[in-house]
């Protein structure tokens, strides 16, 4: 299973359309999330005509978003592995073991918020912020991930540079 991850599109600031760079991996994705901050739900419609969306709210996220199907947290079995999606995960000390308490079943958790890309193993648990498509903010590249998920096991996780 092929899974493209994005997060903080923050349409219509900043995402006015899919850029060319991120479409080129979303076509054959299985699956997308969308780590909050859509802004929005056009986006989420545009994203579905790729693949199917799961999406969670971001602080930034209003009513159309919510109403298109975000939830505060997700908790998904992709291909037997087991995703929760969070938008904000807080601060970034003490952030594995925290994630481990607020999702205790978890074998990866999936977060935005900050724009900075991050693939981190800590506390018996993975974590992963694809940063941002289209709002790099201090980060010298926008980007965004892709999880590659064969029975049960994260085979490949990739942060993809988009700009």
């Amino acid at each position: 299973m092929l899974v493209a991850v994005l997060s903080d599109t923050h349409a219509p600031r900043h995402w006015k359309g899919c850029p060319a760079e991120v479409a080129k991996h979303l076509r054959g994705a299985d699956l997308i999330l969308h780590a909050g901050d859509v802004c929005t739900a056009a986006v989420l419609d545009e994203l579905s005509a790729f693949a199917p969306v799961h999406v969670v709210l971001g602080n930034n996220d209003g009513p159309d978003v919510a109403a298109w199907g975000a939830p505060e947290t997700v908790e998904l079995d992709l291909a037997g592995l087991r995703v929760a999606m969070i938008h904000d995960s807080g601060k970034a000390d003490g952030r594995p073991a925290r994630l481990r308490r607020r999702f205790p079943d978890a074998d990866l958790v999936v977060f935005g918020h900050s724009h900075i890309p991050m693939d981190v193993v800590g506390a018996g648990l993975r974590i992963f912020n694809p940063g941002s498509p289209t709002d790099r903010r201090r980060q010298p590249h926008a980007t965004m991930g892709t999880l590659l998920i064969e029975d049960g096991t994260l085979v490949e996780a990739r942060l993809i540079e988009v700009t």
